[in-house]
């Protein structure tokens, strides 16, 4: 029989680098499904495994595997140091996203590492991780995940708009929950501020000083992605190979990329969100000169959350697949990834068996 009440450590990687984002958080079950954030807290990545990890998509396979061992033994010693920090005795288990390295669902490719079992022998702690494999092997995307934790856990709001690395929403559609990546947010605007010496563009000054530079926009607004029907997801190397080589070939000035990349993703968010309610988290919430230009866009109500959910919302949602995983529950939907069915996604590791 399952339980009511789980404590759970949601453990999350995003493509911006930020951090590793660890919440501790109790989920509770009854008429539906509630969460209450106990302790929170992001570790910045120190400047080896920043660097490492902006070029997983160029590491071979032998190279990767040491990365992976390497990189969960690195996340391993940060559970154990939040863990014993906040001098936590409870936890049911770990639910951990990893980091993405490759992610080609179309040829049937997805790794997420740090989702190695050693992640449950250090820790000493049952760990649920490894969600996007199975659904890539169903024929889905493997991504967005999160759309079911929207649905479960915010169900007050017409749109859920994640502003990370990508912006990414997910809604309900004709009696279903869809979801998908938008356009890229942060992986830009970062990589460009980067220049400045800035690690992200505080309340998007930098862009609000710039100009728009209307053939750029124009660009940005017609490449074929923006065409395609969901389900559809974005990847890094996409960014790489398309994005970033169309804006550089304009050879402009770092406060026109960011005005300009600022106008592209207020527009791609706009042409899908026209009216309703939409709860805006991740790192682009802050960015203030964004969510202006995205209010100016569109009818819709932007609402800006408190600061647990802003930060944490997708640790806190890879917290909840966990719960649903281990209730043997439907924490994937095909109508998000197009997978072949509905599914319960995550291997389970037991510290127990290492």
């Amino acid at each position: 029989m399952n339980k009511t009440t789980y404590y759970v450590l949601g453990v999350m990687s995003g493509t911006s680098l930020d951090g590793v984002d660890l919440a501790y958080i109790k989920f509770t079950h009854h008429a539906g499904w509630e969460y209450q954030f106990l302790q929170c807290q992001t570790i910045p990545y120190n400047v080896f495994w920043k660097a490492e990890l902006k070029t997983l998509i160029h590491t071979n396979k032998a190279a990767m595997d040491a990365l992976n061992s390497a990189y969960t033994l690195y996340l391993a010693e940060l559970i154990n140091t939040f863990i014993n920090k906040n001098r936590i005795t409870n936890i049911d288990f770990i639910s951990s996203h990893g980091h993405t390295a490759w992610h080609q669902p179309d040829s049937g490719v997805t790794l997420q590492i740090g989702n190695k079992p050693d992640l449950a022998r250090i820790t000493g702690h049952v760990v649920v991780c490894d969600f996007r494999v199975q659904d890539v092997a169903l024929g889905g995307q493997g991504a967005p995940l999160v759309p079911i934790g929207d649905l479960l856990l915010f169900p007050d709001f017409d749109y859920c708009l994640n502003l990370g690395g990508f912006a990414n929403l997910s809604t309900n559609y004709k009696g279903s929950r869809i979801a998908f990546d938008v356009c890229p947010v942060n992986i830009v605007l970062n990589h460009y501020v980067g220049r400045l010496g800035f690690d992200f563009d505080t309340d998007g000054q930098v862009a609000a000083s710039g100009v728009v530079c209307e053939t750029l926009l124009e660009e940005l607004n017609n490449l074929a992605y923006y065409k395609h029907a969901h389900p559809k997801s974005l990847g890094l190397e996409w960014v790489q190979q398309v994005v970033l080589p169309l804006i550089d070939s304009f050879q402009l000035s770092t406060p026109d990329v960011l005005r300009t990349f600022v106008a592209h993703v207020a527009a791609q968010i706009a042409q899908v969100i026209k009216t309703g309610s939409v709860l805006v988290t991740g790192g682009g919430a802050y960015n203030s000169f964004l969510t202006a230009c995205l209010k100016k866009q569109t009818a819709a109500k932007i609402v800006v959350p408190n600061t647990d959910v802003i930060e944490y919302k997708e640790a806190l949602i890879f917290a909840f697949l966990g719960v649903l995983r281990v209730r043997n529950e439907v924490n994937c939907l095909a109508s998000v990834t197009g997978a072949k069915h509905d599914h319960s996604s995550g291997i389970i590791y037991s510290h127990e068996n290492y």
